[in-house]
């Protein structure tokens, strides 16, 4: 192999010694918690040794450099090992492993980024390679960095489609600074893995998908350095080193065993230390991992603001959608670290006006919303992106684990689901996302922006950029009413008050299609001498509940919500929930049954959301 050079014998035994010393400490931290996943570990501590005392390039006392090679341990149940890891290299002291699992200690059951050196949360398994996709995209296109990226997978995970997705991405743009490593240490919680031990058909998975794959001996140290160094030189495709390994390796009476899945050793646990410990010829090492290249370039993404104001004028018919790729644009032309990604769905979302105004900044993800999603947390770690994803709302759905583990992960990225409701007409209930604002409230920290005019959205966006956490903005497929002038100043968490007088009698509130609904159902009350409050949420969490109780309070205690979404978890049971100890009395329109294809005038009245059903509703109460 060209330029290969084997490493000398000293550190190749302390290497191996390394790796037993993680195993012991893994064991040590496994038995003090009384529960966790030893064998696990067991399993990839050579893998461990090799990786982080001679392969990855980073810094112990900076540990979200932006040079420093990225580590995504996708099987999260082994993080006592990359706990270890940390201890062996001298970032932690070891009294902080043998607290594993407690109560305030960040070394927690699974990785999460309460621990510096921990980019995202992982744990539910499969999610992790599609993170370092969009971690290793960011550093070949957008920050062109010598940092690599490298993500260890159990074999167990590996029958998770988001795997394959990631492996389909990975190989498609060429990320040859992405490294998999595949334990394949053939068992899984309940019994061994469909594949076991057959590490032929993983390798002709591997390259079927064009990956270079090779298959080695995941405990034997020579080997390891080796491949990681092929890996290395390698270009023009990721690199996948299916690694055959024994769970529980180094234990006796429980290596290779089954039923020790997710457990401490227990009475085996000093029988395995001391036949470990006997494998240790030093137990002092003096090896620390490469110096990284300091060539990743400064980045500021603070104050992303839209590059030119709004210019609609009132009345305009513009669907939200649009104005959230002309939004995009915007801060695009503002910050050059603003990047777009989207699956297949960039001309219906209109993120395909960021994809004309900056290719270099734009990520096709194809029908794959879980690695979109995966992807898209990938880019925003570390700060170095302002990450938006698009496609239909309903689609989302399909990757709500993958936005679960992001709020877990702490991470940035903005999420824009268009297509939204019944409005969207004749493509029918299938494509129509009636559940997700439900899905994005009930994620912790998630904003949820839901704009009802092209005015309102680009501001959404704006403010979506500069938003630390999660952020959803929804868009509504057919035209609305321009309603708001361009100089319009909107804020998370405050309300706009479109129509109120002294007299009002009820408070209706109204976002996307049904605000203009709301309005012309004002103005037929009116006539009839019944006067309404007319509000818009602009933000559905958190919600204006100083705004909704003023209004309620000026209107005889009496709120109509009019929403196109289910009843559960949406705009009615956010403003329900904000006034539920004041004496208001609440009552929601909402899309009630699962709806079927037709004109969206027609859908609109017949599940009871349309102006006329919002008269009758008023004067119901």
């Amino acid at each position: 192999m060209s330029k290969y050079h084997k490493p000398d014998n000293e550190k190749i035994q302390a290497l191996k010694d390394i790796g037993n010393k993680l195993r012991i400490l893994s064991i040590k931290a496994t038995s003090a918690a009384g529960s966790g996943h030893p064998t696990s570990c067991c399993s990839m501590a050579d893998i461990m040794s090799v990786l982080f005392f001679h392969v990855m390039k980073y810094k112990v006392n900076d540990q979200r450099d932006c040079n420093s090679d990225r580590f995504v341990l996708s099987k999260g149940h082994a993080a006592p090992i990359l706990y270890a890891c940390w201890v062996e290299n001298g970032g932690y002291p070891e009294q902080k492993l043998m607290e594993l699992r407690k109560i305030d200690n960040t070394f927690e059951g699974h990785p999460t980024p309460r621990l510096d050196f921990v980019d995202v949360a992982t744990g539910s398994l499969g999610q992790g390679l599609s993170n370092a996709c969009g971690m290793a995209y960011t550093g070949k296109y957008f920050d062109k960095a010598s940092y690599r990226v490298y993500c260890l997978i159990g074999d167990g995970e590996s029958a998770e489609g988001s795997i394959w997705e990631a492996c389909a991405f990975a190989s498609e743009y060429k990320l040859d600074n992405l490294v998999l490593i595949l334990d394949a240490n053939r068992l899984g919680q309940s019994q061994p893995t469909a594949l076991g031990h057959q590490m032929d058909t993983y390798q002709k998975r591997f390259d079927a998908f064009g990956w270079n794959a090779i298959v080695v001996d995941g405990h034997n140290v020579e080997d390891l350095c080796k491949v990681f160094h092929e890996a290395s030189v390698t270009t023009g495709k990721p690199t996948a080193i299916l690694a055959k390994t024994f769970k529980g390796k180094g234990c006796p009476d429980v290596e290779n065993l089954e039923n020790w899945h997710g457990k401490a050793l227990g009475a085996k646990a000093e029988g395995a230390i001391d036949a470990i410990s006997k494998l240790i010829q030093n137990n002092k090492h003096s090896l620390t991992p490469p110096v990284p290249v300091d060539d990743a370039p400064a980045v500021n993404i603070s104050e992303v603001k839209l590059f030119e104001a709004p210019s609609y004028s009132l009345g305009d018919m513009v669907a939200t959608r649009v104005a959230y790729g002309t939004a995009l644009v915007k801060i695009g032309k503002d910050n050059k670290h603003v990047v777009a990604i989207d699956g297949d769905m960039k001309n219906s979302t209109y993120s395909i006006k960021f994809r004309d105004a900056f290719p270099d900044r734009f990520i096709e993800c194809f029908i794959a919303e879980q690695n979109l999603v995966g992807v898209a947390m990938g880019a925003a770690c570390r700060n170095r992106t302002v990450a938006f994803a698009s496609t239909f709302a309903c689609f989302l759905s399909r990757a709500y684990d993958q936005i679960r583990m992001g709020a877990v992960s702490q991470s940035n990225v903005n999420f824009m689901g268009s297509h939204v409701g019944i409005s969207i007409g004749e493509d029918g209930p299938s494509q129509m996302a009636l559940e997700d604002i439900a899905m994005f409230r009930a994620i912790p920290g998630c904003t949820v922006f839901y704009p009802s005019d092209a005015v309102a959205m680009e501001r959404a966006v704006e403010l979506a950029a500069n938003t630390p956490g999660m952020c959803f903005i929804r868009a509504s497929r057919p035209t609305t009413p321009v309603v708001y002038g361009n100089t319009e100043v909107f804020q998370i968490g405050k309300a706009k008050v479109r129509r109120q007088s002294d007299k009002d009698q009820v408070t209706i509130v109204a976002a996307g299609v049904t605000l203009p609904e709301a309005e012309k159902a004002a103005v037929t009350l009116a006539a009839e001498g019944i006067s309404v409050c007319v509000v818009d949420p602009f933000t559905v969490k958190p919600i204006d509940k100083a705004t909704l109780l003023t209004c309620a309070k000026a209107s005889g205690n009496k709120v109509l919500t009019v929403e196109d979404h289910y009843p559960e978890g949406g705009l009615g049971e956010a403003v329900s929930a904000a006034l539920s100890e004041e004496g208001v009395k609440v009552r929601r329109l909402a899309v009630q049954n699962i709806p079927y294809s037709g004109p969206p005038t027609v859908l609109l009245e017949r599940f009871g959301i349309s102006a006329s059903c919002i008269v009758k509703a008023v004067k119901g109460f």
